[in-house]
């Protein structure tokens, strides 16, 4: 079983997209997770170029060099960490979490990404972080001061000046906004 890899992939809903793109080519698959599909077949036996074309209709693209696919895990890791993690993993150092996770030494993992994306990692985490009170916001369900404990804020105050030094407003002022001005996850 072999492995292909494909950027852009960063929620359930990708994961559908993909599964349809590999059933309408005829690609057997065994399973298929954020930025990885695990194949029944050879990567030879497939028509990689139709298949990327296809992909990239709807946004994803296969990656091929190596570097692409740990910044592809890199963004992978950090949305699921600030996603879909349950609690008590979130009490571990992210670094030594996110090292663990991609199979490589986080200092490594840091230039890498600041090399490729011209962001550090912090700065990726923290707009992850930011575009998921935006959600939280906008659903209405939690107070400020909840989503502040969830996200893992020392306080609603630093959350609010985090949010602030990235949206330009408050989120008091972003909740009372109709539109929410939020970005999809792969546009991060």
């Amino acid at each position: 079983m072999e492995k292909i890899h494909i950027k852009n992939m960063v929620c359930p809903r990708c994961i559908s997209s993909v599964r349809q793109i590999l059933i309408k080519q005829n690609i057997p698959f065994s399973d298929i997770k954020l930025g990885e599909v695990t194949l029944n077949i050879q990567k030879e036996e497939i028509d990689i170029l139709s298949l990327d074309k296809e992909l990239k209709t709807v946004g994803f693209e296969l990656i091929d060099d190596e570097k692409s696919k740990i910044i592809s895990k890199i963004k992978i890791e950090v949305i699921n960490y600030i996603r879909y993690s349950p609690d008590f993993t979130r009490k571990v150092n992210f670094s030594d979490y996110l090292a663990g996770k991609v199979g490589y030494d986080y200092p490594y993992l840091s230039k890498l990404f600041s090399s490729v994306e011209a962001q550090t990692i912090e700065k990726y985490i923290i707009f992850q972080k930011i575009e998921r009170v935006k959600e939280l916001l906008v659903y209405n369900e939690l107070s400020l001061s909840e989503i502040s404990y969830e996200m893992e804020y020392s306080s609603v105050q630093h959350l609010s000046r985090q949010f602030k030094d990235v949206t330009g407003i408050t989120p008091t002022a972003f909740k009372k906004l109709e539109s929410g001005k939020r970005k999809s996850l792969d546009e991060i």
